[in-house]
């Protein structure tokens, strides 16, 4: 652990008044919606929301595509986002002139991405979804992305994530840990999913962990871990390979880049980094700073790596970008213990559990 990191740590601690009087205020609000003293807005429709009770990244944009991939060929399927960061308000649907700015970087990688799925943001979800099921009355199925805190819509089907290496049992409240939620709001979901877990995930690890999660009766566990695909140049989409004679610049902006710095360490011969905040909005001078940065670099065989996020909010520098060796890392989630047919089970089941109805 380096100097910052321990610096950071300490300082974090010594907001623990701040994390009373945050976690106070959290445990008043989800008490008025216990007792219904707040209504929740229940449809009767196939909502099926992905969230976590932290902040940072616990891998909820993976699980999101993942549903699409599962979803996409037999349900007409929509998400529907906040859109973090967009400088835009209110209910909007993503089309062809669509930007990272209009909706968020993380609604847009789903367009880009999925184009036959709908995309919709809107803060207010409650109104939001009425507006989409009106505009396209056809859909099967909503994902919600990373709504599980925000109680103003009770979903069908909630799927909660933490991170493997920062697990909520074990954490506190803001801003001297990372929760923005009670750690006993996992009972409100219907599926946990322990993501970022490593190849050598052992049975024995996962039963612990488990124990240490305590689900109630109905709940489901699953793990899950990341995998990386062959990087494509962001405007070409050519593929190229990271290999022990490639030298990487790595310039992201996302909660958690760890585990993509680990992988770039196992197989480029050296790298460096730009750091940016979560969801950064990039300018002019962070690209000349990243051209600056990779000129340094002295092998035959080099590119800069970015994320996927990071991809769609670097594409209004289109022009600049020509000239650049720009790949995007993809990343994809999978199931340990080869438990993905369940998972996969369960949605569906829940889907056609309301078409049964109808």
């Amino acid at each position: 652990m380096n100097f910052s990191s321990v610096w950071l740590r300490s300082f974090r601690v010594l907001l623990f008044p701040f994390s009373f009087l945050y976690g106070l205020a959290v445990k008043v609000r989800n008490y008025l919606y216990d007792n219904e003293i707040i209504q929740s807005v229940e449809f009767k429709f196939p909502i099926i929301c992905v969230g976590n009770i932290s902040v940072g990244g616990t891998g909820k944009s993976p699980m999101v595509e993942y549903l699409v991939r599962l979803l996409m060929h037999r349900y007409k399927t929509a998400t529907l986002s906040r859109g973090y960061k967009r400088k835009t308000r209110g209910y909007l649907l993503a089309d062809d002139k669509t930007t990272a700015l209009d909706i968020g970087d993380e609604p847009m990688q789903f367009h880009l991405k999925y184009p036959e799925i709908i995309v919709g943001v809107g803060e207010e979800r409650a109104i939001a979804i009425p507006q989409l099921l009106f505009d396209h009355p056809d859909t099967d199925v909503i994902i919600l992305d990373d709504a599980l805190q925000h109680r103003a819509v009770k979903a069908g089907l909630n799927i909660l994530l933490t991170d493997c290496n920062n697990l909520f049992t074990r954490d506190v409240f803001l801003p001297t840990g990372d929760l923005r939620d009670s750690r006993s709001s996992y009972k409100r979901a219907d599926i946990i999913v322990v993501t970022k877990c490593s190849d050598q995930f052992s049975r024995e690890q996962k039963q612990k962990l488990i124990a240490e999660i305590k689900p109630t009766a109905g709940q489901h566990v699953f793990f899950t871990g990341i995998r990386y695909g062959a990087p494509y140049h962001i405007l070409s989409r050519a593929i190229k390979r990271i290999t022990n004679e490639t030298e990487v610049l790595l310039a992201c902006g996302i909660a958690n880049p760890g585990p993509l710095k680990q992988h770039i360490q196992e197989h480029a011969a050296s790298y460096d980094a730009v750091y940016f905040k979560d969801h950064y909005i990039f300018t002019i001078d962070d690209l000349n700073e990243i051209r600056r940065r990779f000129e340094k670099l002295e092998a035959a065989d080099k590119m800069i790596l970015v994320t996927e996020k990071d991809a769609v909010r670097l594409m209004k520098f289109y022009t600049e970008l020509t000239n650049l060796q720009i790949y995007v890392q993809p990343i994809e989630t999978y199931f340990l213990f080869n438990e993905s047919h369940r998972f996969n089970f369960l949605i569906d089941n829940f889907i056609q559990g309301f078409k049964d109805k109808s």
